[in-house]
C-alpha cells in the first residue's frame, strides 16, 4: 500500500488523466497508456528509457518505443521488472477504477432521527437515512426492551443503492407505557470497504411511551370579553413531557402565556380582533409524545358596533399629505392622483401595520409583576378620533378606498408632552409611513402602547423607561392633518380599545381582580 501511495504522490496528475482516459478507452487500452506514462514520468528514476533509446530512431513514436522496449526486455529475461511494472499498473488501474466508481469510500450512512423518541403509539416514527456516495444497501430496525432482549424486528430490507430512504416505522401496540424500550437502527452502504462488507451506521434510540394527555385547569378568567377588547386568564397545566403551551383563538391566532407565581401555573392576556364578529379562546397544551389537550376559556361575549365614517376626499388633501407620502414611499412616482391615495391608504398602511404587529409579537411575554394603572398619555386631552372607525373614502361621489382606524386620536395643544403611563422598554422608535414618527413600548405580559404622528421623539429603541417619563411631542408627521397623538394599545399584536386601559374601574374588574383571584387559588390563601 505504501508503494502505491508513493506512486500516486510521484504522479499527481495520474488520477485526473486516468478519469479522462477511462471515459473513452477499454481496460486494455487503459493499461497500455498507464504503462507508457510510467516510463515517461521520470527517466532518471526508472532507468529504462535511456537503455533502449539508442536502438530507436530519434523520431520514433512513444508507442513504437514502448513496443521495442517490451520486446528487448523479454529477450533479456527482465521478467521480474516487467512483472513488477505490470502489477503496479494493474494496482493503479484498480485503485483508479475504485476512485472513479467510489466503491471503496469510507463514509458511513447518516441516520436522521430524534435523540429520544416520545410516542403515544398513534403516529408512526419518521426515519430518514442517506448515503450520497455509494448508496444504501441494507437497513434493519429492531425494538428491544433491554440489552438481553432479542427484540422485535420492525424493518429488515435490502436496498438497491438508494441515496435516500424515508421510512415511517409503526410501533407495536403491545408495548407498555410503564416499560422502557430502545430502538436499534442499522444502515449499511454499498461500498466495498471493510473487506467488501461496506460501512455501517448504528444508532440506539431510547423510547418513552406516553399516552396521557396534559392536564389543564382554568383557575380564574375575566367574566366577559368585548369585541375589540381584552381579557385575562390564570390556569394550571401539568405534564411531565410538556412541549408546547399557548392560547389560541378560533381564527388560529396564538397568544403566548407567562409563568405565574409557581411551577405549572400560567397567566395571559388575550384579545378579540375588532374586525371579527365571533371569538373563542382555548388553552392548548401539547406534550412531546403528541398528546393534546384543548380547554376552552369561558368568556361571555359582547359584540360591539363600531362607527362607520364616510369621508369625501378633497384636492388639497390629495395634493398635500398624500402627494408627500407617495413621493417618499412609492416606487412609482408617476401614479395618478387617486392611485397615490390608494397606495398610501392600502399598500403603505398594510406595510406599516405589519411592522407594528411584528415587533409587538416578538418581544418577551413574561408577567414580571406588572402593576396595571390607567394610561394617560396626554394631559387635558380631548378624543378626536374613535377606535375601530371603519372609514370609507370617496371622490366626486365615487368610492375609492377604505380603512380601519386602530387607535384613538387625542389632541390638546401643539407639540404637547407625551407621557409613558407604565414602566417598559422602547422596542420601536422610528419613521413608520402613515404613523409618522412612531414609538412602541413593551410593558411586559404581552401589553404594548403605541404613539404615532409625533413631531419629535425623546427616547430611542432599547431604552428602559419609567411611568411618568416624557417620551415624545405631539405633531403632524405621517398621515395627519392637525397636531394630535394617535394612541394605541396592543395585546400580542392585536389592537384593542385604548379606552379600556384608560379606565381604572375596567382594569380593576377585568384584569387586576382576575390575577388576584388566581394568586389566591395558587397560593391557597383562600379561607
Amino acid at each position: 500500500m505504501q508503494i502505491l501511495v508513493n506512486f500516486l504522490n510521484f504522479c499527481p496528475k495520474f488520477t485526473q488523466d486516468f478519469t479522462k482516459i477511462a471515459q473513452n478507452l477499454n481496460f486494455a487500452k487503459i493499461c497500455f497508456v498507464i504503462l507508457t506514462k510510467i516510463l515517461l514520468i521520470n527517466t532518471k528514476k526508472l532507468k529504462i528509457y535511456p537503455k533502449i533509446s539508442p536502438h530507436l530512431p530519434k523520431k520514433a513514436t512513444i508507442c513504437k518505443k514502448f513496443k521495442v522496449w517490451l520486446l528487448r526486455t523479454l529477450m533479456k529475461k527482465r521478467k521480474k521488472k516487467i512483472n513488477n511494472i505490470i502489477i503496479l499498473a494493474l494496482i493503479v488501474v484498480a485503485v483508479g477504477l475504485g476512485i472513479q466508481l467510489q466503491i471503496f469510500e469510507r463514509s458511513v450512512p447518516v441516520i436522521y432521527i430524534q435523540d429520544t423518541i416520545y410516542t403515544n403509539l398513534q403516529e408512526p416514527l419518521p426515519v430518514r437515512i442517506t448515503d450520497e456516495i455509494s448508496g444504501i444497501k441494507k437497513v434493519k430496525i429492531t425494538l428491544k426492551k433491554d440489552a438481553k432482549d432479542a427484540g422485535v424486528i420492525l424493518y429488515d430490507e435490502k436496498i438497491d443503492k438508494q441515496k435516500e430512504l424515508v421510512l415511517e416505522v409503526k410501533l407495536p401496540q403491545i408495548i407498555k407505557s410503564t416499560d422502557t424500550y430502545t430502538l436499534e437502527l442499522s444502515a449499511k452502504d454499498s461500498s466495498l470497504w471493510n473487506f467488501l462488507q461496506g460501512n455501517e451506521a448504528l444508532k440506539n434510540i431510547p423510547i418513552v411511551v406516553d399516552t396521557q394527555k396534559p392536564a389543564v385547569n382554568i383557575l380564574a378568567n375575566s367574566y366577559q370579553i368585548e369585541q375589540g377588547g381584552a381579557a385575562a386568564v390564570v390556569f394550571e397545566a401539568r405534564d411531565e413531557h410538556l412541549q408546547d403551551l399557548h392560547i389560541e383563538d378560533n381564527k388560529g391566532r396564538r397568544f403566548a402565556v407567562s409563568p405565574y407565581l409557581k411551577d405549572n401555573h400560567y397567566a395571559a392576556l388575550v384579545a378579540w380582533n375588532a374586525k371579527e364578529q365571533d371569538f373563542r379562546a382555548f388553552v392548548i397544551a401539547k406534550d412531546k409524545a403528541g398528546n393534546v389537550t384543548k380547554e376552552r376559556i369561558r368568556y361571555y361575549l359582547i359584540n360591539r358596533k363600531y362607527r362607520n365614517s364616510n369621508i369625501a376626499l378633497k384636492d388639497g388633501f390629495l395634493d398635500g399629505k398624500i402627494e408627500d407620502l407617495a413621493q417618499q414611499y412609492a416606487q412609482n412616482k408617476n401614479l395618478a392622483r387617486l392611485e397615490k391615495f390608494k397606495f398610501v391608504n392600502e399598500t403603505l398602511r398594510l406595510g406599516n401595520e405589519e411592522r407594528i404587529h411584528k415587533v409587538s409579537t416578538q418581544a418577551k411575554k413574561d408577567y414580571n409583576g406588572l402593576q396595571f394603572t390607567r394610561f394617560v398619555p396626554l394631559k387635558n386631552a380631548m378624543k378626536v378620533g374613535d377606535f375601530a372607525d371603519h372609514r370609507f373614502y370617496s371622490y366626486n361621489g365615487e368610492f375609492v378606498s377604505e380603512s380601519y382606524h386602530l387607535g384613538i386620536d387625542l389632541a390638546s395643544v401643539a407639540r404637547d408632552n407625551i407621557y409613558a403611563s407604565l414602566d417598559g422598554k422602547v422596542i420601536f422608535a422610528e419613521e413608520n409611513g402613515i404613523y409618522g414618527i412612531n414609538i412602541i413600548i413593551d410593558h411586559g405580559f404581552g401589553l404594548y402602547s403605541l404613539y404615532g404622528h409625533c413631531s419629535s421623539k425623546l427616547v430611542a429603541e432599547g431604552d428602559e423607561i419609567k411611568a411618568g417619563e416624557i417620551i415624545a411631542k405631539t405633531g403632524t408627521s405621517g398621515l395627519a392633518l392637525g397636531d394630535h397623538l394617535h394612541f394605541g394599545i396592543l395585546v400580542q399584536g392585536v389592537e384593542v380599545r385604548p379606552e379600556q386601559f384608560q379606565d381604572a374601574k375596567w382594569l380593576q374588574s377585568y384584569i387586576i381582580s382576575v390575577l388576584e383571584e388566581g394568586r389566591k387559588i395558587i397560593l391557597k390563601e383562600r379561607k
